[in-house]
This record gives structure tokens, C-alpha cells and sequence, in this order.
């Protein structure tokens, strides 16, 4: 999904050479995507800090942390990429892998809601876990991560497709943009568990963050770049431009990125841009808040049990009732049988 030509935001904001304070331009805080324009050099892109909101989710589920940080990173990648969409949709992040933690899936509904889940095995991840093997690629195992765009009835869905055999999800999101976009694109994802004082003493608090960069140059000159490496290699291999060092200088202030600052409430969205791209001058437009939400109801789960067969409802029936727990936020809807006897 290519970053659009322009943000349509209500605020704009321009970071000058002065350090900035926090609150002094519009500081969007935790659970807003920022998008942002560093002229220059033609480089678009977002960031994003996700607190109380990913928070929420992963409490939620209670999952072990290796697979709290898989869904973790998962929820900042589709973030970032859900909200450059300007239209009503979805877009959706999805693995399906052999390893343990086999499925993760992450939804963003346009303009701001998120819900996701994780579906992973205990045994196995146990025994993992003992041994000391929680790296991403052993967790995920081989398999794909399909990108999802979903526009609504009557049309078509575009899906994006990426191996995973020994990726991370950062490198897996490189390898799209590569192979499907053809747009240089970089990104950065990091997520912790920070301790945060309460009335009740402190506690240990998700947190996550990330940084999307594109380069979209606008004059006829630069807009078109040496096509992309294919295949085999590294997704940040160089784009050999002799006459442009643009994109090489994005890389190289990105990789300056330490995985702390861009989970540090104290530092924020708009003081990483500063201290990234302070140099060329960065244009930081209005956050776009995200939240947790998920779109479940009593009347569309009971709107699928009415399809049900006569003895599909008896197979479905626990303990005199019919007990339908929603994946993604754990809602639990129950049913009394005898409401469909009617349908069959």
C-alpha cells in the first residue's frame, strides 16, 4: 500500500530548528498515528506510539509474553498501514505459519478501529520457552503474511502475499513493499513492557511503537528510481542512484533509530521526527487517533446461528445454552436454543 500523495488532516505542523516541547505543536500522544513530509529529501511516512489502547488488548488475552510480542508488532504494522487508507474499509494483517504461535491477525477498520488476536500452540511453546527459543522466525516458523485490503460489498479485495521462512514481520513487511509496491520503503518496530506507578502501586504496562518511511519523490525527474532488487538478498539492499543519495540517507538516519525511542512516552512522535530529520526541516500533520473496538454484536452472531441446521444448533448447544465467545475482544454472547427452533 503506497503512502498517499498528500495527508488531509486537520492540523498541520511545521518543526523548526528550535528543540521543541512537548504540547508546543499539537503533540499527539499515545495511540495516534503521525503522519509526516520531510520535503527535501521526498521521503513520506507515519509513526505511531500504541499504549493504553494495545495495552487493553493484550491483558485482554493474557498471552504468554513471546506471543504478546509477536501480536504486538502486528498491531503497530497495521496501524501504520491501515490508516494511509482513504476510504470506508478494512485492511487486514494475517500469518499463517507452521509454527507455534501459527496465526496472528490484526484488523483495522477505517478511520480508527483495531482489534486483533493470536492463536498459538501451548505445548509447543512451553517446551520453547524452557529452551531458551523465542526468537520471531522460530515462533512463526515457515508460511505467509497476506496484506489484506477490503473495500467493502461489491468490490474486489486486493491481497498482498510474503513468504515467511526464517522473516521477522518487519523484514516480511520490507520484502512487500519491495515485491508488491516497488516503492523504497523502510520501516522500524519495537515493543516493550514498561512499568508505569498507579494508585495501586506500579504495574507492568504493553507498549509498542514503529516508523513507516517511504520515498515519493513529486518532480518528474526523480520520480522514477532504479527498479528494486528481486528475489533473493536483503529488502534494505542499496538502490544505486548515483545522482540521488536521498534514499540512502533515510536509511542511514533510520538505522540511527534505538529501539527504546520509539516506545518512550517521554520522547513522543514528534520529537523522534525532530531528531531525525531536524536537519532538512519535517512537516508533522494532525494525528490520526486508533482504538480498540471490535465490530462483534449479538445480532450478527445470532444472524449466523440462524443459518445453522437443526442439529448443528444441538451440536452447538453446552449446558442447556449455546455460548459464542468472540476471538478478537473475548465477549462472550449466549443464546437460548429454542430461539432458532423457530428458523429450522
Amino acid at each position: 500500500m503506497a503512502a498517499p500523495r498528500s495527508f488531509v488532516m486537520l492540523e498541520t505542523y511545521q518543526v523548526t530548528e528550535h528543540h521543541p516541547k512537548l504540547g508546543e505543536f499539537g503533540y499527539a500522544g499515545d495511540d495516534h498515528v503521525v503522519p509526516f513530509e520531510v520535503g527535501p529529501l521526498d521521503v513520506r511516512g507515519r509513526t505511531v506510539q500504541l499504549g493504553p489502547m494495545l495495552d487493553a488488548i493484550l491483558t485482554r488475552h493474557d498471552y504468554p509474553e513471546p506471543v504478546a510480542r509477536l501480536l504486538a508488532e502486528a498491531c503497530v504494522l497495521t496501524v501504520l498501514l491501515g490508516t494511509s487508507l482513504k476510504f470506508e474499509g478494512k485492511f487486514i494483517l494475517q500469518t499463517r505459519t507452521d509454527g507455534p504461535v501459527d496465526m496472528l491477525v490484526a484488523d483495522f477498520t477505517t478511520p480508527s478501529a483495531l482489534r486483533a488476536y493470536a492463536r498459538f500452540d501451548a505445548d509447543r511453546l512451553e517446551a520453547l520457552v524452557a529452551a531458551g527459543e523465542t526468537s520471531q522466525q522460530t515462533l512463526l516458523g515457515s508460511g505467509v503474511l497476506a496484506l489484506t485490503i477490503d473495500q467493502g460489498a461489491h468490490t474486489q479485495r486486493y491481497q498482498g502475499i510474503v513468504q515467511l521462512d526464517g522473516e521477522t514481520l518487519e523484514d516480511a513487511a520490507r520484502t512487500y513493499f519491495r515485491q508488491s509496491e516497488q516503492i523504497p520503503t523502510d520501516l522500524r518496530l519495537s515493543v516493550a513492557k514498561l512499568l508505569t506507578p498507579g494508585p495501586g502501586g506500579a504495574r507492568e504496562q504493553w507498549r509498542a511503537g514503529g516508523i513507516l518511511a517511504q520515498f515519493l519523490p513529486q518532480s518528474p525527474e526523480r520520480m522514477r528510481v532504479p527498479d528494486l532488487p528481486g528475489g533473493d538478498g536483503d529488502p534494505r539492499e542499496e538502490i544505486h542512484d548515483p545522482a540521488d543519495n536521498s534514499w540512502q540517507e533515510l536509511l542511514a538516519l533510520l538505522g540511527t533509530i534505538e529501539p527504546t525511542e520509539l516506545i518512550d512516552p517521554t520522547i513522543g512522535a514528534e520529537r523522534l521526527l525532530y531528531r531525525l530529520f531536524h536537519e532538512h526541516g519535517v512537516r508533522v500533520f494532525g494525528g490520526v487517533p486508533v482504538a480498540d473496538q471490535c465490530s462483534c454484536s449479538r445480532d450478527k452472531i445470532r444472524g449466523i446461528l440462524e443459518g445453522f441446521s437443526a442439529q448443528e444448533i444441538k451440536d452447538s448447544t453446552e449446558d442447556g445454552g449455546i455460548h459464542v465467545a468472540c476471538e478478537f475482544c473475548s465477549k462472550q454472547y449466549d443464546f437460548d436454543p429454542a430461539e432458532f427452533a423457530a428458523a429450522q
